[in-house]
């Protein structure tokens, strides 16, 4: 009876054994030479991701599009080899996070430009910004600089000068005529926080997100913004023959028309 349950005891450490290392590596991706494991946004990202499907499974490239809770979770998720490409930001933006979190990242190629424009419900034109105006701006560093610039191409506003890194925030403009009052809010809460704004500035995935018409900009960034969305993978990976197919079937006339007649104004191909 001791040798049985010793038998059994044994049985069931070892059994846990494999079950524990499986779980250890479960949060890493287990891709292989025909798989590419991304993570992307919802809109307008991965229903470009699932256009190209088709394209890639005839260069022998299974893509997995791989959804997460938050845009937040991207980067960490590439950075601990759960996925191995996300798509979602542009290069202001990996700059800024990668700065501050160390991700040793690099860019495989450029997709889209979503010009970011100012929504609001209670103003027809540019014109009618009152002096005391309550603005609503992104949070993020890179994208409230974004939305300073565009702000201040219209006249309504001017930065300091020597500003670097496309870091900015309200404390950096230097004349303000009408007085504008600025509310740093969440990204993603823009589209909800307008009835209480005079207006906001909202990146185009937001406002696709809130199913807003991005023609119902009051104004908008132009196409020369160099705020591309990217293709981004772990330093070296971009070298990658799948990586490269990849990037590939995202530059392609077909997803340049797909683009132009999807989204239209709201999105812009970058190649």
């Amino acid at each position: 009876m001791n040798k049985k349950l010793l038998a059994a005891v044994v049985s069931v450490f070892v059994i846990g054994g494999i079950f524990t290392g499986c779980s250890s590596k479960s949060k890493e991706s287990t891709s292989d030479d025909n798989t590419i494991k991304i993570g992307a946004s919802l809109t307008p990202h991965t229903e470009i991701l699932e256009h190209i499907k088709p394209a890639l499974e005839k260069e022998g490239i299974k893509l997995d599009i791989v959804s997460f809770d938050s845009d937040d979770e991207l980067n960490p998720a590439l950075n601990d080899k759960q996925i191995d490409a996300n798509y979602f930001q542009h290069v202001p933006y990996l700059e800024s996070v990668s700065k501050e979190k160390g991700y040793n990242f690099a860019v495989a190629g450029k997709v889209h430009v979503e010009p970011i424009g100012f929504y609001s419900q209670k103003l027809k034109s540019i014109d009618d910004i009152k002096n005391g105006a309550k603005i609503g701006i992104p949070n993020n560093p890179s994208n409230e600089y974004r939305a300073l610039v565009l702000l201040q191409s219209k006249g309504l506003i001017k930065l300091k000068s020597g500003i670097a890194n496309y870091s900015a925030t309200p404390a950096d403009i230097a004349d303000n005529p009408k007085n504008l009052k600025f509310e740093e809010i969440d990204a993603a809460q823009l589209p909800r926080s307008l009835p209480d704004l005079d207006g906001a500035i909202i990146n185009t995935n937001t406002v696709l997100e809130a199913k807003l018409d991005p023609n119902s900009a009051l104004f908008r960034e132009d196409a020369n913004s160099p705020y591309a969305n990217v293709v981004v993978v772990r330093k070296g990976d971009e070298n990658k023959a799948k990586i490269k197919k990849l990037v590939a079937a995202l530059n392609t006339d077909d997803v340049r028309n797909f683009i132009k007649q999807k989204y239209g104004v709201a999105v812009v191909p970058a190649f």
